[in-house]
C-alpha cells in the first residue's frame, strides 16, 4: 500500500484545550480506524513549528487518504496536507555516500 504524511495544525480553539487534547485525539483516531478501517498506521508525531502533528500511515489509495485529512479538519484541525511518499531510502545510502555539493563522486 502506498504511504502517506499528513501534516496538522490544529485551530486556535483546538489549541486553546490543551488539558483536553488526548481525548480529542483517541476521538479522532476512533473516527478515523471506523471510516477509513484498511488505513495502517505507521506513526505519529507532535511538532514544534509550522505545523503541530504529523501522522504517517498507508492507505489502499489517494481516496481513503484523503477521507483521513477531511476528518482531521472536520474535529478541529485548522489545516491538514495529505503528502504521498515517493521515494524510497535505497539500502546503504545515507549522507555519508553523497559527494560534494555539484559532484556526482561519493565522499571518501
Amino acid at each position: 500500500m502506498p504511504t502517506f504524511i499528513l501534516m496538522t495544525k490544529l485551530s486556535q480553539d483546538s489549541l486553546g484545550r490543551l488539558r483536553d487534547r488526548q481525548e480529542m485525539g483517541t476521538r479522532w483516531l476512533d473516527t478515523v480506524k471506523q471510516a477509513c478501517p484498511d488505513i495502517k498506521w505507521i506513526d505519529h508525531y507532535a511538532l514544534l513549528g509550522p505545523y503541530d502533528f504529523m501522522d504517517i500511515y498507508e492507505a489502499p489509495d489517494q481516496e481513503e487518504a484523503a477521507k483521513v485529512a477531511m476528518i482531521t479538519m472536520e474535529k478541529g484541525a485548522m489545516s491538514a496536507e495529505t503528502w504521498r511518499r515517493t521515494l524510497q531510502a535505497l539500502p546503504g545510502a545515507g549522507p555519508e555516500t553523497l559527494g560534494p555539493a555539484g559532484s556526482d563522486q561519493p565522499s571518501s
